[in-house]
C-alpha cells in the first residue's frame, strides 16, 4: 500500500515539474518571441542605429535618413537634390533581411537556445546596400548644375584712349568627373550629405587683334597727333599683324606703306648688311666698338666707319642691295652720314612714288614701317631657330649665332624713351630709334623699330611719325609729346600680351 501510494507521489511531483517546465518554456517562447521583433540595442543599419525598433520601424527610418535631399555646393550656390531625382535607389528589403539574420544567429531556436541562456551577440552592423545610376547623375550635373552656376570667360577690355585694360574673367566649369564621386559619397552616408564641388578655370580670353589695332588709333586720337603716323606689329608667336597709317590727325586710313625717312633706324641694316658681307666669323674688338657706338651712342661716324669696311666708296649702296635681296623694296640708304657726302644713287621706292601723302623723306635713306617690321622678325626668328628670311636669303653668311649677336647689339640701345618707356623695368627691347631735326633744330621725324620681348609673347613694334611743322618731344600744356605717345602705343601692347590670365 506504501509503495503504491510512494508512486502516485512521484508520479505526480514528475508532472508538475513537466507542467512547470512547459509553463516556463511557453513564458520563454513568448518573451524571445516578443524580444524578436525588435532590434537589439546598438545595432545599425546602413550607419542609422536602429536598436529597440521594429523591422518596419526601422524601414522608416533609414528612409527617412536617405531619402533626405543631398546638399550640393557649386560656385557660391547651394542645391538641394532629391536622391530619387538623381539616380539613387536602396534595397531596404535586403538590408532587413540581413539584419533579421544577424540578430538571430540564424535560426529561431538557436536564438531561442542562446535568450534561454542569457547570451546576446554583439550587434552586427548591416552595410548600405544601394545602387546608383550614374548616367542619371551625369544629366542632371549637365542639364540642371551646370547649366545655372557655371560662368564664362569674358576677355579684358580696352580703355579708350589709354593703354590700360579692365580685366577680364575666367571661365568657370564644372568639374563633372569629380563631382561624381563626391556626390555619391553623400547619398552613401547617412550623416555627411553634403558635396562641395569644384570647377576648373580656363586662362582669361584676350580680346582679339583689331580690338588691339582699336585701342592703339584710340590712344593716337586722344593724344591729339596731327602729323603722320605710320605703325606695324607683329606678334611672333602667331603672326598676326597690325599695319595702318593715318594722316594729320584725321583719323583716315591711308594705304599704310608710306615712305618715311628712316634716320638712324637705318642703322639696322647697316648692322645686318655688315654680317652678311663679313659672314659667320668673330667680330674683332675693334669692328665691335664701332657697332657699339653706332648702335648704343647711336654714332653716324661710326655707321660712316662700319659701311666702309664693306665698301670705301660704295659701302651704302651695298647695304641697301642686300635689303633688297631680302624684298624690303621701300628701304635704301643712298649716301654716308657724313656732312658733304655725295648722294651715291637716287632710288624711286613704290612708297615714295605714291602722291596721296608726303612726308618729305630724306633722299638719302628711307624706308617703311612694315620693311623694317620684316627685317626685324627675320633677325628675331634667325636668333630663336635658325630660321626664317634672313637665313634663307644668305644661307651661308647668317647663322642662329651671328642673329644672336645682332640682337644683342641692338638691345644696347638703352635710351629709356620711346617704346622703352612703354615697357616695364628690365624688358628687353631690342631696337634702334632716330629722329631728323632741321637746320633751325627743328624737330620733324620721330621714329623706333624694336623687337620686344615678353613675358607673355615677344613681338615687333615699328612706328615712324613725321609733322611738317614740328614733333614736340616732351609734353606741354595742351598736347602730348611724341615720346608719350610712343610709350603709350608701346604700352598699350606690351598689356596686350602680358593681361592677367586667372
Amino acid at each position: 500500500m506504501r509503495n503504491r501510494n510512494s508512486n502516485i507521489l512521484l508520479r505526480g511531483t514528475a508532472i508538475l515539474l513537466l507542467s512547470v517546465a512547459l509553463i516556463l518554456t511557453i513564458v520563454s517562447l513568448i518573451g524571445y518571441s516578443r524580444q524578436r521583433d525588435y532590434y537589439p540595442a546598438g545595432m545599425t543599419i546602413a550607419g542609422v542605429p536602429v536598436g529597440g525598433l521594429n523591422p518596419q520601424a526601422a524601414s522608416q527610418r533609414i528612409l527617412q535618413v536617405y531619402n533626405s535631399p543631398v546638399e550640393i555646393q557649386y560656385n557660391g550656390g547651394i542645391i538641394h537634390a532629391d536622391p530619387t531625382v538623381i539616380g539613387f535607389q536602396m534595397d531596404t528589403e535586403s538590408m532587413l533581411a540581413a539584419a533579421d539574420l544577424a540578430r538571430t544567429g540564424g535560426s529561431f531556436w538557436g536564438g531561442f537556445w542562446n535568450y534561454l541562456w542569457n547570451r546576446s551577440a554583439q550587434p552586427v552592423p548591416v552595410p548600405l546596400r544601394a545602387a546608383i545610376a550614374e548616367d542619371r547623375l551625369r544629366a542632371y550635373l549637365q542639364t540642371q548644375i551646370a547649366p545655372r552656376y557655371d560662368q564664362s570667360s569674358t576677355a579684358a577690355q580696352p580703355i579708350a584712349g589709354t593703354p590700360n585694360y579692365t580685366p577680364g574673367k575666367p571661365s568657370q566649369t564644372l568639374d563633372i568627373n569629380r563631382a561624381v564621386p563626391l556626390i555619391e559619397d553623400a547619398l552613401q552616408s547617412p550623416a555627411s550629405r553634403v558635396a562641395v564641388l569644384s570647377f576648373t578655370k580656363a586662362a582669361v580670353a584676350r580680346p582679339g587683334i583689331q580690338d588691339l589695332e582699336a585701342q592703339i588709333k584710340g590712344i593716337i586720337s586722344s593724344a591729339g597727333f596731327d602729323g603722320t603716323l605710320g605703325l606695324y606689329m607683329l606678334d611672333l608667336q602667331n603672326g598676326q599683324e597690325i599695319h595702318f597709317a593715318l594722316n594729320q590727325g584725321q583719323g583716315l586710313p591711308l594705304p599704310p606703306d608710306i615712305t618715311f625717312t628712316a634716320a638712324s633706324t637705318i642703322k639696322i641694316p647697316v648692322l645686318v648688311s655688315y654680317f652678311i658681307q663679313h659672314g659667320k666669323g668673330p667680330v674683332d674688338d675693334t669692328t665691335s666698338a664701332i657697332i657699339v657706338n653706332m648702335i648704343h651712342q647711336s654714332s653716324n661716324p661710326s655707321t660712316d666707319a662700319l659701311m666702309a669696311q664693306l665698301d670705301p666708296d660704295r659701302g651704302p649702296l651695298i647695304v641697301t642691295q642686300d635689303m633688297q635681296k631680302l624684298g624690303l623694296k621701300d628701304t635704301f640708304i643712298a649716301g654716308f652720314f657724313r656732312l658733304g657726302a655725295p648722294l651715291l644713287q637716287r632710288f624711286s621706292t613704290p612708297a615714295n612714288q605714291r602722291t596721296d601723302v608726303n612726308t618729305d623723306p630724306d633722299i638719302y635713306n628711307q624706308t617703311t614701317t612694315s620693311d623694317m617690321g620684316m627685317l626685324l622678325e627675320g633677325i628675331y626668328q634667325c636668333a630663336q631657330n635658325g630660321g626664317g628670311a634672313l637665313v634663307a636669303a644668305f644661307p651661308d653668311k647668317i647663322d642662329q649665332n651671328v642673329c644672336k649677336q645682332i640682337v644683342t647689339y641692338l638691345a644696347s640701345d638703352k635710351i629709356g624713351v620711346l617704346i622703352e618707356a612703354g615697357v616695364p623695368e628690365g624688358t628687353v627691347v631690342a631696337h634702334k630709334h632716330g629722329w631728323v631735326s632741321d637746320s633751325n633744330g627743328v624737330d620733324h621725324d620721330w621714329s623706333d623699330a624694336a623687337i620686344v620681348y615678353t613675358p607673355g609673347g615677344n613681338f615687333v613694334l615699328t612706328i615712324y611719325s613725321y609733322h611738317p611743322v614740328q614733333l614736340v618731344f616732351t609734353d606741354t600744356d595742351n598736347k602730348i609729346g611724341i615720346n608719350h605717345l610712343f610709350a603709350n602705343l608701346a604700352q598699350a601692347v606690351y598689356n596686350y600680351y602680358n593681361l592677367p590670365t586667372q
